[in-house]
């Protein structure tokens, strides 16, 4: 099963919230009610809406196929200005990985780093999170799994020391990409948050030639929710980009339209499954085609 069946597999509930038969003078309330069903959100429906209103009328659109595609188009417009590459060109490139517990960061870290492994890029894993005592075993399985070397400290150190001699290898190894794990936080605990930062400063110091990516990974099945990680974890941390897991049985597949109209922020990766394949790179396109 390709990627693009796959994607279509997991969104299949919201595709199902999205279907519509019957072109009248209700089709707009109908959308909208399925909008809001499949947690696009509020304030995101009621643009998307407002904007399909205009163009039916201004283009004397007909039939359900004309109104699909204009549909495909306003839902398009969101993703306009986000670009979903990673900057990995002054190596060794960091990508530093926030976000809660359970929403799949180490998964993504193993999948992440596998994409990048068979591109040919030499990929370093450090092992962050030193507070929960599995962490590190956990993320010692995806790098086995991917192939990388992981650099990993004693359990309850502190976590900016273990990136510090993670920095130091990868410019030893002269590697092309250092992913980094960091504790899961919620937003909302301020001393996590200060830790983060701290982290960040030792990226800077040691490495301020190198690319970065700081990307939040968001838990699809949480929908409208992710909103308030985004804002949190912009604030204090700078995100470059979002990583969306779980897409594959939720029907808050259109919680992604609501985070990057709310965010601005590109979603940079999405994954639909557990496999260490199930990832890739974001297409706004193929993400809008497999929910209309």
């Amino acid at each position: 099963m390709g990627f693009f069946d796959k994607l279509k597999q997991g969104l299949a509930k919201t595709k199902q919230v999205f279907s519509f038969i019957k072109i009248d003078e209700n089709l707009l309330d109908e959308l909208e009610e399925k909008l809001i069903i499949a947690d696009v959100g509020m304030e995101t429906t009621e643009k998307i809406i407002e904007n399909l209103r205009v163009k039916i009328k201004k283009e004397g659109l007909k039939n359900e196929e004309e109104v699909r595609e204009a549909l495909k188009e306003e839902m398009s417009k969101i993703f306009e200005g986000t670009d979903s590459k990673l900057d990995l060109e002054n190596k060794p490139a960091v990508i530093l990985m926030v976000g809660v517990n359970g929403a799949g960061k180490t998964t993504s870290i193993g999948k992440i780093a596998n994409k990048l492994r068979n591109e040919g890029k030499k990929v370093i894993i450090a092992a962050g999170d030193t507070f929960r005592a599995a962490a590190t075993e956990q993320l010692e399985v995806w790098a086995q799994r991917a192939k990388c070397p992981i650099v990993k400290g004693e359990e309850g150190v502190d976590p900016a020391s273990v990136i510090f001699d993670s920095i130091k290898i990868a410019k030893e190894e002269n590697a092309d990409v250092l992913i980094c794990d960091t504790a899961g936080r919620l937003q909302n605990k301020k001393y996590l948050m200060d830790e983060l930062e701290k982290i960040k400063r030792v990226i800077d110091r040691e490495l301020p030639q190198s690319s970065k990516e700081v990307l939040l990974v968001l838990d699809a099945s949480i929908g409208q929710n992710a909103i308030s990680q985004v804002k949190s974890f912009k604030e204090t941390t700078g995100i470059t980009g979002i990583i969306i897991t779980k897409l594959d049985g939720t029907a808050k597949g259109g919680a992604v339209l609501g985070i990057v109209q709310e965010s601005k922020i590109p979603i940079k990766f999405i994954g639909v499954g557990e496999k260490i394949d199930d990832m890739e790179i974001f297409n706004s396109k193929e993400f809008i085609d497999a929910i209309i």
